[in-house]
């Protein structure tokens, strides 16, 4: 058996050059022999409209609070819901049971990946229930536009009059942190006898992720300084709300794709031929970008040999439901700086792989993720093997309090089906510590949460980290002063800290004043009275309050003896204190030129860490396909992550080894050259949050230590505090959250040396 990997790894090796992609093969997976689901029809009753049953958690609990500005209109379109059915235990139970075995090595069924088809077929909602459900959505009006190959979706239409008569409930305009949004007043109800098989409807409220990037910043380039001068607008006021306390008035850097290359080492693997090549990354957007600023990007920074390739398209069902329509946008003036973000340094990691810019207009969507959902769903569940990619980063957001749980159903099912086929996905744990929801805002009226996208078992949260050398003054030991021809300056791995641009940022309250966090805060507000500087920008974290631990987070040590499934995984690089460091962008308005003659665009956030470990893992994925496995696919990443680390780390019990010690951040390149992980242990991501009296609002899990007499001049009188698990005391127990030794709610377990996870990820796997 070993021999047949070993010839078979050479002769893929050799073709690998000649793919335009690796996708699975289309043939019945060995996965499904001795599953057997058969069930009979759980709709054994008639379907009455007249004897209906309520069920629960099919809205927004946060609307309760939140004012109404009038009713939606019974003519208003409601386009493309997702009525999401519910399987039974029986299939439930095989499903899990199935996960488990294609991750285990010791397993027959390990990585024999399902098919859509086979998926719907065996793990699905029988087809006369699902004709069952159909038909009633038809007597009540609807058009059903499709039934998803999972057989746990529906995909109809109609309007808000047609849902408040045949589901029982209000569309209402709310106003939620000052914005309009659509939801329904209630939970929905439908006919008894369909309860069995209906977990509710996503699509009833228009809450949708967001992008997970700090604003980009224009700025030019210095050559006598070898750094970047951030190009401020004459109207703009100091006083913005989360500006840098710290102002780095001698010119800020940019990161390119040699210094990510080099510090998480895929340079090493680049030079075995492992690239990405043959392996195909999904991006997964809500608004195109131009076509144009890809290939500037990979002529600039060098990334042309490699072979990588670039394709934006709306991905579809196979009959049509017409969910997914061009959102427009690949154009300078229109195009999304995340869509950029995400292609762009996902090929600086992965720079031989093909790039899918996925995207669907959120116009044509209502359902809660829109175009970002309707684009990784659709890919998912291609019937055609070539139409679905090896791996997929969704780069996007919102807490789980911020999602109901017909919704929530609908993620969590949608990566489960990714995770059965073979596709890894990879999801921004968000940019606002403990709470997701506030990126580019001030927690408030929220507690800890976690990013409803990502805190499902069957992806990889990516979380944020910042490199220490600014703060530690170290820089020259781990940059040049002058760039590379491919404008690089990194020699080596950089010791790292928590991505914290807070005053809650432990690291810089010592190396700057000396003081503690909370001692930093105070004497912060002293010189901030109006809390123009408060901010909760932070890489984030925190665990679920609706999906389970699985049993691969509980074996590493510092996995919390909680029972949720908890946030991040690993990290990487997403921003920097001070607004220091941050990544190049090539643009449409701001393309890239020889020398960085003209301004560029620079942006940081979780929405580039996500993507850039989707590259690290297409590299990965090629490297171990050549070496003998079955698969070019992995599927989640997560399980295997844990298990490796529990190697470095050490057990959730017992002592622990020495390179728990030995691969500390800190320690930088000394002693760590054999490292997989990189434990972070420095700083965490306990930031700002505020509650104004104007409001009536109550803000949980904050440590709150002053007032501000005027909220930016604005809205009066506001506590302003901590992210912390205690509302009477802040220390590094209590802080939401310390990076710690092991697995952190800070930072996961770390960030990555790609050439050195390879190596254990093929031993793990048994191959040469």
């Amino acid at each position: 058996m070993k021999t047949e990997h070993v010839m078979r790894g050479l002769s893929i090796a050799a073709a690998l050059a000649a793919l335009p992609s690796i996708a699975l093969a289309s043939s019945a997976s060995s996965a499904l022999t001795g599953v057997n689901t058969t069930e009979a029809p759980r709709v054994t009753q008639t379907v009455d409209n007249r004897v209906v049953s309520t069920l629960g958690n099919t809205h927004l609990s946060l609307i309760g609070s939140s004012v109404i500005s009038g009713a939606v209109a019974d003519s208003t379109p409601m386009n493309h819901m997702q009525l999401i059915l519910q399987r039974s235990a029986l299939r439930t139970a095989a499903l899990a049971s199935l996960t488990d075995a294609l991750h285990d090595p010791s397993s027959s069924k390990f990585h024999q990946w399902i098919t859509p088809e086979e998926f719907g077929t065996t793990f699905g909602v029988a087809d006369a229930d699902i004709n069952a459900v159909k038909t009633w959505l038809q007597s009540q009006g609807f058009t059903v536009n499709g039934v998803y190959p999972n057989k746990m979706q529906i995909d109809f239409s109609g309007t808000a009059g047609q849902v408040k008569q045949a589901f029982r409930t209000q569309e209402n305009h709310y106003i939620v942190n000052h914005v309009s949004h659509i939801a329904n007043a209630g939970d929905i109800s439908v006919p008894a006898a369909l309860r069995s098989v209906i977990v509710g409807v996503a699509g009833l409220n228009d809450f949708r992720p967001q992008p997970l990037h700090v604003p980009p910043q224009v700025a030019q380039f210095n050559k006598s300084s070898n750094n970047f001068k951030i190009q401020q607008p004459a109207s703009s006021k100091a006083g913005t709300p989360g500006n840098p306390a710290v102002n780095f008035s001698g010119g800020v850097r940019g990161f390119v794709p040699y210094d990510m290359q080099t510090i998480y080492n895929t340079s090493s693997l680049y030079t075995s031929g492992f690239t990405g090549a043959g392996i195909t990354i999904a991006v997964v957007e809500d608004q195109d970008m131009d076509p144009s600023d890809w290939p500037n990007f990979v002529s600039q920074f060098g990334l042309g040999s490699y072979g990588g390739t670039f394709n934006q398209f709306q991905p579809q069902l196979t009959p049509s439901t017409g969910n997914c329509t061009d959102p427009g946008g690949a154009n300078p003036d229109g195009e999304s700086i995340e869509t950029i973000l995400d292609a762009e340094y996902s090929t600086a990691m992965a720079p031989g792989a093909a790039i899918w810019v996925a995207t669907c207009a959120d116009s044509d969507s209502s359902n809660f993720f829109g175009g970002v959902f309707t684009a990784a769903d659709n890919l998912i569940n291609n019937t055609n093997a070539a139409g679905r990619p090896n791996v997929i980063s969704a780069s996007y957001g919102y807490g789980e309090g911020f999602t109901d749980t017909p919704s929530k159903t609908a993620i969590d099912l949608m990566w489960a089906q990714a995770d059965a086929e073979g596709i890894s996905v990879f999801v921004s744990t968000g940019d606002s510590g403990s709470n997701p929801s506030f990126n580019g805002f001030v927690i408030n009226d929220a507690g800890i949460d976690a990013n409803s996208l990502a805190t499902s078992p069957n992806d990889t949260g990516v979380g944020g980290s910042d490199t220490a050398d600014i703060l530690d003054g170290t820089t020259s030991k781990y940059f040049n002063s002058t760039p590379n021809a491919v404008y690089g300056t990194a020699k080596s791995y950089v010791p790292e800290i928590t991505w914290n641009t807070s005053c809650g940022n432990t690291v810089a309250a010592q190396k700057l004043v000396g003081l503690s966090a909370l001692q930093f805060c105070k004497t912060a507000l002293i010189y901030d009275p109006n809390g123009y500087y408060v901010t909760s920008e932070s890489g984030s974290g925190g665990p679920s309050a609706i999906d389970a631990k699985p049993a691969w987070q509980r074996v590493v040590h510092g996995a919390p003896k909680d029972l949720s499934r908890d946030l991040p995984d690993v990290s990487l690089f997403g921003g920097s204190y001070g607004g220091y460091s941050w990544v190049i962008l090539c643009t449409g308005l701001y393309p890239c030129t020889p020398n960085f003659a003209s301004p560029v665009e620079l942006v940081a956030g979780t929405s580039l860490s996500s993507p850039m470990f989707a590259g690290v893992q297409a590299v990965l994925d090629q490297g171990l396909y050549a070496a003998g496995a079955w698969s070019p696919n992995q599927g989640n990443a997560a399980p295997t992550l844990y298990e490796l680390a529990r190697n470095e780390y050490g057990g959730a019990t017992g002592s622990t080894p020495s390179t728990l010690a030995q691969c500390d951040s800190d320690n930088g390149t000394k002693g760590t050259s054999k490292c997989v992980f990189y434990n972070i242990t420095s700083g965490g991501n306990s930031t700002q949050c505020i509650q104004v009296a104007a409001f009536a609002q109550v803000t949980p899990d904050c440590y709150f230590y002053g007032t501000i007499q005027n909220y930016l001049e604005a809205y009066g009188p506001t506590l302003v505090g901590l992210t912390s698990t205690s509302a009477t005391k802040y220390n590094s127990n209590t802080a939401a959250f310390s990076s710690t030794p092991g697995w952190s709610f800070a930072n996961g377990l770390g960030s990555v040396n790609a050439n050195n996870l390879y190596s254990a990820w093929k031993k793990f796997m048994g191959l040469p």
